[in-house]
C-alpha cells in the first residue's frame, strides 16, 4: 500500500457504500484519506472514574461491561443495556438506542474504554450510547488521548475516520513535502509528514498547533506565490513609453491650488505611485482608503502627472451615477489647476493644453460615444471616465498610460483584465472598503500596496448609536427637527430574507418603508431608490436630493459607494444586524461629508439584536480598519464586504489573523520567485 493505492472495500476494511461516500467528497487514493484533515479536538487524554467524573461532560472510562442484553420496549424499539464496573468497583447502567449490533461486538466480561456522558436517571448513573475500545488495544482510537474531531460527511462519521486513519497511518511516511525544502527550514516548519502524523494523531497540543500553522503558511504560501507568479507575468513587459518621470514640482502646485491642505498618507500614496510609474514596466499597485480618505485627489495628482507628459488615463467605475460625480469633480480639479499654473506662469511645469475630459458609459448616445471613441483613438482625450463601456473592444487608445480602476472588488476578474489588456498600462485599483493588510496582501497580493490612514480637513466624529425598537419614536423626532434645520436624511433597508427570490422584494421592501414614513413625517418630502430602477431614473433621483428637493431618500443597499451630499447628515440604517461592520461603516460613510455633525441609526430587529458586541463596535469605533479587524475575526474573510469575488476560497482561516504568518508566506515566496526585495511598498513594514 503507497500514497497512490485506491481505496477499496478490502484495504479500509469497510463496505462499497463507505468507499463510494469518499468518492463523492474527491477521496479515491490513501494519499487523500490522509489530506482529509480533522477540524478540532477534544482532550480525552485523563482517564476518569465514576465518581470523579463531572455529570453531562464527555468523559473517558475504563472498566469492564457485564449483564449485556437486547430489550424491545412497547413501541417496538430495541435498547441494548448493559452495567459498566470501573476499575474502583462503581457501577453504572449502559444504554444504547436501536444499535443491535453492539450485541455482536461485545460480549459479557470484556475490558472496554467508554467515551460518552454520564447522567443522573433516577437514583442511577447512566452512560447513554458511549463510543467504545478494547481495553486491550494498543494505541487509543477514541479515548484517553487528544481525540480529532473530522468534518462528517453522509454516512461517513468522525469516529469511522479514526478508525480508517489508523490502518493508513504507515502511509504518512510516504508523503512528499508541497513546499521547497529551504522553505521548512528557513521559516523553522514542521516538516508535512510530521505535521500530518500531529493532527491525526496528537499527543501534544501544542505540536498540534504547530502543525495548524504550518498548514496555514503553506496555503498562505501557495496563495502568495499565484499572486507573484500575476505580478510577475503583468510586469513582464517593459515598454520604454511607461517610464514617466515625476514631476514634483506639478504636484506642490496642485496642492498650492487647492483649498485644504492635502494628509501625510495622501502625499506617501501620491509617492509610492509616482515612483512605480518611472519604470519601464507596468505597475500594479491597490491604494485602500477609509471612507472619505482622499482617493480622488491622489487619482488627480497622479493622472494629473501623466497628462503632463503627453499619455492617456481612464478611469472605470462600477456605476453611471458614480462616473458622472467623478466627471464633475475631477474635471473641475484639474480645469482649476489648468488656470492656477497660467495665472501662475509656471510654463515649465504647465499642461501641453487644457486637459480633455470625457465620460463615457452605457447610456452615452451612440455618436457621441462614436465621437469618444475617435478621440481617444487619436489622442485628442486625456482623460475618460467611465463604467464597463470602456472595455468595449471598440474602444482603443493612442497611448493608454495609466488605468485606475474604482472599487475593484465591483468588477469581474474578467473585466479588469480586459482593461488591462488595452497596452498594458499602468494600473491602480482603488477601494473604500476598509481592508486589513494582511487579508488584502492575500486577496490582491498581485499588487503592491498604498494606504491612507488619515482624512483630510477637520471633518467632525459621526455620532452613531445602535437604536432598539422601543427607542424609534424618540429618534425620529430628532430626525424631524434635524430637517426642520434644513439637514436631509438617507434610510437604509436590508431586503426582506422571506422574500429573498422575488425579483420585486427589494422594491417592495422600499415601497413599504416609504409609505410607512410618509405616514411619520407628513409635512416631508420622501422619495426612493432601488435596484430595479435604470441609471438614467436613479442619476435623476440622487441629481433632486442633491439639489435638496427632497427630504429623505429610502433606498436598499444599492446607494453608491462615495456618492457626495455634504447636507445629508443623518442616516438611518434598519434591520442593522443583517449587514456586516464593513458594508455597515460604507453606508455610514455616506453622512459626515461636511463640517455638520452627522449621525449614523442603526436600528435593530429585535432588542436583543441591539446589545449585539459587533454592532456595538460601530458605536466605539470610526476606523474603517479597525472594524475591518473585528468583521475578520467574528465573520471570516468570505463574509467581508465585497471579497467573494477576490478569488480567497481558504479552508483554514487562521493565518489571515496571524500578520507575521502572511508577512513570512510572501517574503518566502517572493526569495523562491527570486523577487526578494519586492515587498516594499506592499505594507510589510507599516
Amino acid at each position: 500500500m503507497d500514497i497512490f493505492t485506491r481505496l477499496t472495500p478490502a484495504i479500509l476494511k469497510t463496505t462499497k457504500d463507505y468507499i463510494a461516500a469518499l468518492e463523492a467528497i474527491e477521496i479515491m487514493t490513501v494519499g487523500d484519506l490522509l489530506r482529509y484533515l480533522p477540524r478540532d479536538y477534544e482532550d480525552l487524554s485523563q482517564m476518569m472514574t465514576l465518581l470523579k467524573a463531572p455529570l453531562g461532560e464527555k468523559v473517558t472510562l475504563r472498566g469492564t461491561i457485564d449483564k449485556l442484553k437486547l430489550v424491545r420496549t412497547r413501541s417496538k424499539k430495541q435498547l441494548i443495556q448493559g452495567v459498566f464496573i470501573d476499575e474502583d468497583g462503581e457501577t453504572a447502567q449502559v444504554v444504547w438506542f436501536n444499535q443491535p449490533h453492539i450485541m455482536r461486538m461485545l460480549k459479557d466480561g470484556d475490558d472496554v474504554v467508554f467515551t460518552g456522558k454520564i447522567v443522573e436517571n433516577g437514583y442511577k448513573l447512566q452512560i447513554q450510547s458511549p463510543t467504545f475500545e478494547s481495553a486491550k488495544r494498543e494505541i487509543m482510537l477514541h479515548g484517553g488521548r487528544i481525540v480529532p474531531v473530522y468534518p462528517q460527511h453522509n454516512i461517513i462519521n468522525t469516529k469511522w475516520l479514526r478508525e480508517k486513519m489508523a490502518l493508513v497511518k504507515p502511509v504518512i511516511d510516504q508523503l512528499e513535502d508541497p513546499l521547497p525544502k529551504e522553505v521548512v527550514e528557513e521559516n523553522g516548519l514542521l516538516s508535512y509528514r510530521d505535521t500530518v502524523r500531529a493532527l491525526h494523531f496528537p499527543d501534544d497540543l501544542a505540536l498540534t498547533e504547530k502543525a495548524k500553522e504550518r498548514l496555514a503558511f503553506e496555503e498562505l504560501y501557495g496563495l502568495q506565490r499565484e499572486a507573484l507568479l500575476k505580478k510577475q507575468e503583468w510586469q513582464g513587459h517593459h515598454q520604454k513609453r511607461l517610464e514617466i518621470p515625476m514631476d514634483t514640482e506639478l504636484i506642490k502646485a496642485l496642492f498650492a491650488s487647492l483649498s485644504f491642505t492635502p494628509t501625510n498618507s495622501q502625499k506617501i500614496a501620491i509617492y509610492e505611485i509616482l515612483r512605480d510609474m518611472e519604470k519601464d514596466r507596468p505597475m500594479s499597485r491597490l491604494l485602500e482608503g477609509d471612507v472619505g480618505s482622499g482617493k480622488t485627489l491622489v487619482a488627480v495628482s497622479v493622472m494629473a502627472n501623466v497628462i503632463r507628459r503627453g499619455g492617456q488615463c481612464a478611469l472605470m467605475v462600477p456605476t453611471e451615477v458614480l462616473a458622472k460625480q467623478h466627471s464633475e469633480g475631477i474635471t473641475r480639479l484639474l480645469v482649476n489647476f489648468h488656470r492656477y499654473l497660467t495665472d501662475q506662469k509656471k510654463a515649465d511645469h504647465a499642461f501641453p493644453h487644457l486637459p480633455s475630459i470625457v465620460l463615457l458609459t452605457g447610456s452615452t448616445p451612440s455618436s457621441e460615444a462614436l465621437a469618444i471613441k475617435q478621440g481617444l483613438a487619436t489622442g485628442t482625450i486625456d482623460l475618460v471616465i467611465g463604467t464597463h463601456a470602456l472595455i468595449e473592444e471598440s474602444v482603443t487608445f493612442k497611448d493608454l498610460k495609466l488605468v485606475i480602476v474604482d472599487e475593484q472588488h465591483r468588477f469581474g476578474v474578467m473585466q479588469r483584465a480586459k482593461l488591462k489588456e488595452k497596452g498594458s498600462p499602468h494600473f491602480l485599483a482603488m477601494t473604500a472598503t476598509p481592508i486589513p493588510r494582511t487579508l488584502a496582501l492575500t486577496a490582491f497580493g498581485d499588487h503592491d500596496l498604498s494606504v491612507l490612514l488619515e482624512k483630510p480637513g477637520n471633518r467632525k466624529k459621526i455620532h452613531t448609536k445602535v437604536v432598539p425598537p422601543k427607542d424609534r419614536t424618540t429618534v425620529e423626532r430628532f430626525i424631524d427637527h434635524e430637517i426642520e434645520q434644513g439637514r436631509q436624511v438617507f434610510v437604509i433597508c436590508p431586503l426582506i430574507t422571506e422574500s429573498a427570490h422575488d425579483e420585486m422584494a427589494e422594491v417592495k421592501n422600499v415601497e413599504t418603508e416609504r409609505a410607512r414614513l410618509q405616514h411619520e413625517f407628513p409635512k416631508r418630502s420622501i422619495t426612493m431608490l432601488h435596484g430595479k430602477m435604470t441609471p438614467a431614473e436613479k442619476e435623476e433621483i440622487m441629481r433632486r436630493f442633491k439639489a435638496r428637493e427632497s427630504d429623505i431618500l429610502v433606498s436598499t443597499s444599492v446607494i453608491e459607494v462615495g456618492i457626495d451630499i455634504p447636507n445629508a447628515t443623518i442616516i438611518v440604517i434598519e434591520g442593522s444586524e443583517r449587514f456586516g461592520l464593513a458594508q455597515l461603516h460604507q453606508f455610514r460613510g455616506r453622512v459626515g461629508r461636511s463640517d455638520i455633525q452627522s449621525h449614523c441609526f442603526l436600528f435593530t430587529t429585535s432588542p436583543e439584536q441591539a446589545r449585539s458586541q459587533r454592532l456595538k463596535a460601530m458605536e466605539q469605533h470610526d476606523s474603517g480598519f479597525m472594524l475591518a479587524e473585528i468583521d475578520l475575526q467574528l465573520r471570516g474573510p468570505g463574509e467581508l464586504y465585497g471579497l467573494r469575488q477576490s478569488g480567497i476560497g481558504l479552508t483554514r482561516l487562521s493565518g489571515l489573523l496571524n500578520p507575521e504568518l502572511v508577512v513570512k508566506a510572501r517574503r518566502a515566496a517572493e526569495k523562491v520567485l527570486g523577487m526578494v526585495g519586492t515587498s516594499s511598498g506592499t505594507g510589510l513594514n507599516v
